[in-house]
C-alpha cells in the first residue's frame, strides 16, 4: 500500500497523467468517480480507480467495451 492510501484515482488525457488522488477507503474513492467524470470527463479522458495493494483496476471510465 502506498503511504497516501490504498486506493488511487487517476485522470489521464492521451498518454499523460494529469491528476491523481489517494484514499484509504474504497468507498470514499468510489464516491469521487462521478465527481471526476462530471468535472473532467471530456473526450479522450480516462479515469481509473486502482487498488494499489493488489494492482487491480477496480473501475475505469469510460467503460472498456
Amino acid at each position: 500500500m502506498d503511504a497516501e492510501g490504498r486506493y488511487r484515482l487517476t485522470l489521464t488525457l492521451g498518454d499523460r497523467q494529469v491528476m491523481h488522488g489517494w484514499w484509504r477507503e474504497e468507498a470514499a474513492a468510489r464516491k469521487q468517480i462521478p465527481v471526476w467524470v462530471r468535472d473532467w470527463g471530456i473526450e479522450g479522458a480516462v479515469i481509473t480507480l486502482t487498488d494499489t495493494a493488489t494492482g487491480t483496476v477496480i473501475h475505469r471510465w469510460p467503460d472498456e467495451t
